[in-house]
């Protein structure tokens, strides 16, 4: 656990304490750190030399905290918080779904992120594929149910995700920010995924700054279930560190 001054954090950390550089690992919408490809991420980056870790946003999985705490203004207070813990160290970050568009935020904003990858992210983040936001508001909270770590198996737990949490994320809008960060920047597309369909992340791309890069992998949404395409990410991801010598 780790104490910000806001929250109680539950992390997965590998690498050197005395890591000058960090690598932010963020999980998509009330996805956890356990999941095997945050796992995977963060072991590859403690590898090249990273302090790295994912954490459960607060109020969910191991993080404690009633689930009110989820928002996404929460998750990137959380991440702010995170950054100067460690000392506001040369920071990497990197994200998956909403965790992806966390990252894109909290990039463009925050003078310590040195650079971004964003794995299947959209314009739209208050889109969701489960309910229309009408029935959200009218039932007050939205089901959604999640496998439980490593992921893939049969065992759910359930979460009634409040009708805040979309009312608060309508507030954000990661275009502008992407105009003028010269960041690098790398973006994964799904080419089979529904949810960030690949046209929503080509526009993301196009609107960014430069340097940028765009990658398509062969991928529903749930890459994480696959083990091979958990590695391509990570070969692919390692590439653009290299490249951009962050």
């Amino acid at each position: 656990m780790i104490k910000t001054p806001s929250f109680t954090l539950a992390t997965y950390q590998q690498g050197n304490q005395q890591s000058g550089m960090l690598a932010l690992v963020l999980p998509g919408r009330l996805d956890t750190k356990d999941y095997a490809h945050m796992h995977s991420h963060v072991d590859m980056l403690a590898a090249r030399g990273y302090l790295a870790l994912s954490f459960d946003p607060p109020g969910t999985w191991e993080s404690p905290g009633g689930l009110e705490l989820y928002t996404m203004t929460n998750y990137i207070k959380a991440v702010n918080e995170l950054i100067e813990h460690f000392g506001n160290r040369p920071t990497f970050i990197m994200g998956h779904s909403r965790g992806s568009s966390i990252a894109t935020y909290v990039a463009t904003t925050n003078p310590h992120v040195t650079a971004l990858v964003s794995i299947f992210c959209s314009l739209a983040p208050g889109a969701y594929r489960n309910s229309s936001s009408s029935d959200w508001e009218k039932q007050g909270y939205l089901v959604e149910m999640r496998d439980l770590p490593p992921g893939g198996g049969p065992e759910t737990k359930r979460y009634d995700l409040p009708y805040a949490f979309f009312e608060d994320s309508k507030q954000y809008d990661l275009a502008d920010g992407l105009k003028a960060c010269t960041k690098p920047k790398l973006f994964i597309l799904g080419k089979h995924d529904e949810l960030a369909t690949p046209d929503k992340v080509r526009a993301l791309y196009d609107i960014a700054a430069e340097p940028k890069e765009l990658y398509e992998l062969d991928s529903d949404h749930d890459y994480r279930l696959h083990p091979e395409l958990i590695e391509e990410v990570n070969k692919v991801i390692g590439r653009f560190l290299e490249e951009h010598h962050v």
